[in-house]
């Protein structure tokens, strides 16, 4: 057996290690200089960077397993915070160190910001919901089942909104209840340290895909990199990928590209047609993160925090984070008004915000805004996405808008990785 997978990020690497851990001898095939995909280190102006400002969960479990497997440490790779929500001046939520569900409801009664009657209603939403379990009979949007529990605007801008837009990147009018009601389980329902917020101490390609192209690479595999497919082709047995380099033969191939690359790959297959329609139909989201250097002296109260009702929704301090001092990013997530910006108009947007904010007088020494158009899938209500089996028995699809309980996340990237490597494991047998 000799399966291959299309794309280095999250998702195909994650498929990479599990078969290689297997004893199974693997192929990558990434089109960029740079593994990761969408969660991937950059380097601007001498800068370490990320493509994208992102933060891990304390329940993403399989996606920390898999970096400590390929030689990574938690303690040394992250920041860890136990769940806190500041919007500054506005709102300030704070988990003590008690065990799940009471450390959320003492977070939730203890809540600044909110009148009592607010906080009180929080509460009785999450014990109504930790009734069901967080199930739902029937889909709907995050606005609606808020509407339903009498959840009230104050509430929803402060609390719910920010949550469900940091959880799906999508806005509440659009928003499946069902998936955020995953992610509410998942991450506040079980231990405590499931709702530790986990910021990245090194960029995203050296923490998890660069270790795991080495641990493949020591176990038979390889990673090829600036090298993409450009066809795809299936045989009696297996399949065929076409590269630059020529065609090659492999048993299974893990599709594990980006939405609209992965239907340009299948599209040409006649027996995929229902299938590339279905990966066609998804809608998206951007993310804008605008990084702004500052003099190195220059910090902000907490290594992240929220603004309320401006462009800027969460700001990362990158000094207080990785000891990159003076450099700030301020994350925009889902679609709205800021897209309508030019990006010079949006700099100085967020330049004002942390000047009225925080009483930050100076000008950043350079800014650069990376808006990833595409970055996740509209998480909508019933939304029916691709299954990782493909009807080609050796085809499989992995990435996070697959099937799956979660949004586009990074652990659900990896979760439909793992999924693919024990499908290819079962064809084997």
């Amino acid at each position: 057996m000799n399966p291959a997978i299309i794309g280095g990020g999250y998702a195909g690497m994650a498929a990479a290690v599990a078969l290689a851990e297997r004893g199974i001898s693997v192929t990558v095939f990434e089109s960029a200089r740079q593994l990761g995909g969408r969660a991937r280190g950059i380097v601007l102006q001498d800068t370490q960077l990320d493509n994208g400002q992102h933060l891990l969960l304390g329940c993403y479990r399989q996606t920390l397993r898999l970096i400590e497997q390929v030689g990574g440490n938690l303690e040394q790779d992250f920041l860890r915070l136990p769940l806190q929500l500041d919007l500054h001046g506005e709102f300030s939520l704070k988990a003590p160190r008690l065990p799940a569900p009471l450390h959320l409801l003492v977070a939730l009664l203890g809540a600044q910001g909110l009148p009592f009657g607010a906080r009180l209603n929080a509460i009785r939403f999450m014990l109504a919901l930790s009734r069901t379990n967080f199930r739902l009979t029937h889909d709907m949007t995050v606005a609606e089942l808020l509407a339903q529990h009498g959840q009230n605007a104050g509430l929803t801008q402060k609390l719910w909104e920010p949550l469900c837009i940091a959880a799906l990147n999508t806005p509440i009018c659009k928003a499946s209840a069902r998936v955020l009601l995953n992610v509410l389980r998942d991450a506040l329902t079980q231990s405590r340290a499931d709702s530790d917020m986990l910021l990245p101490r090194v960029d995203f390609t050296t923490l998890f895909p660069q270790r795991a192209a080495r641990y493949i690479e020591q176990r038979g595999g390889k990673v090829l990199v600036t090298c993409g497919a450009e066809s795809l082709r299936p045989l009696e047995s297996g399949m065929e990928i076409t590269t630059e380099q020529g065609a090659e033969k492999f048993s299974h191939i893990i599709c594990a590209a980006p939405p609209a690359v992965a239907a340009k790959l299948l599209r040409p297959i006649a027996a995929l047609e229902s299938l590339v329609a279905q990966i066609e139909t998804l809608q998206h989201q951007p993310i804008y993160t605008v990084y702004l250097q500052y003099p190195a002296h220059v910090r902000l109260p907490h290594p992240m925090l929220g603004l309320h009702q401006r462009y800027s929704q969460w700001l990362f301090d990158k000094g207080q984070i990785a000891g990159q001092h003076g450099l700030l990013a301020a994350v925009i997530s889902a679609e709205g008004i800021h897209q309508e910006l030019s990006q010079e108009h949006l700099a100085q947007k967020v330049i004002a915000e942390l000047r009225e904010e925080f009483g930050i007088a100076e000008l950043p020494e350079w800014f650069r805004i990376i808006a990833e158009k595409r970055a996740t899938f509209t998480c909508a209500p019933g939304l029916h996405r691709p299954s990782q089996q493909t009807p080609l028995p050796g085809l499989l699809l992995a990435g996070d808008y697959t099937a799956g309980d979660y949004p586009a996340t990074l652990e659900g990237a990896v979760l439909s990785g793992l999924r693919c490597a024990e499908l290819v494991q079962f064809h084997h047998q």
